[in-house]
């Protein structure tokens, strides 16, 4: 069956990137560039991420078998245009995909066909239409939001999400782009419900693996003052 998933590093204080680039040309020199990198570490010490990526080494590990499982469980991906901008090209011809992409945007462009079973289709009425169109396309697999942590965070206020993981890594940054923000747009008293389903501890990150229950209004219990 078809659900829609996401997965996402952050640090101990939330963050899943530094501070905002305004100018993306030099991300790769900025503490913005320089927070993702250190959250997601762990993901390109794995092998199964470096085998994907077509380069050697890489470790053997619980962190590498989760990325390994995320990239066969997706059938279909649906990303920002943010993230889209910042990885067509050190993606290349042959991006790790492998399946079909539907990018968020505002900005209409022609399907964008790459190597390897990767293709990039522009989605111009939002994201739930482009998760319908993954949901169409990913032939019984799961649809993965992949990025970035703003289009997650639009997924989870709007209801889209069935499953959620968060990777946490051992690190504050302090400031940063953070997953959980007001623009969820919940309610004073409102809140999401998330069951967990799986926890895997390793020396650098926890993964933990969440069910997406949904919103629910907050309600005060009376602190036992019943003598319940």
């Amino acid at each position: 069956m078809t659900i829609v998933t996401a997965q996402l590093s952050v640090s101990l204080d939330g963050c899943y990137a530094g501070p905002l680039q305004s100018d993306p040309r030099d991300w790769l020199n900025g503490a913005e560039a320089a927070g993702f990198f250190r959250v997601t570490r762990w993901v390109i010490d794995a092998q199964a991420w470096r085998e994907r990526q077509g380069i050697s080494g890489g470790e053997r590990s619980v962190n590498s078998d989760i990325v390994a499982e995320q990239f066969a469980s997706a059938g279909a991906y649906v990303m920002g245009r943010r993230m889209m901008d910042g990885g067509e090209v050190p993606w290349g011809d042959e991006p790790p995909f492998r399946a079909p992409v539907f990018v968020v945007t505002n900005r209409p462009k022609n399907v964008l066909p790459r190597e390897g079973g990767t293709s990039f289709t522009y989605v111009t009425d939002g994201v739930a239409s482009a998760v319908d169109l993954a949901r169409a396309a990913a032939n019984g697999k799961n649809v993965a939001i992949a990025g970035g942590g703003s289009l997650v965070r639009r997924a989870l206020g709007l209801g889209l999400l069935d499953e959620l993981e968060l990777h946490i890594v051992p690190v504050v940054l302090g400031d940063g782009l953070r997953l959980l923000t007001p623009e969820l747009g919940l309610g004073s008293k409102e809140g999401i419900d998330l069951t967990p389903i799986r926890v895997l501890e390793t020396p650098t990150v926890t993964h933990v693996k969440y069910r997406v229950e949904g919103r629910s209004e907050l309600v005060l219990d009376n602190r036992g003052r019943d003598g319940s």
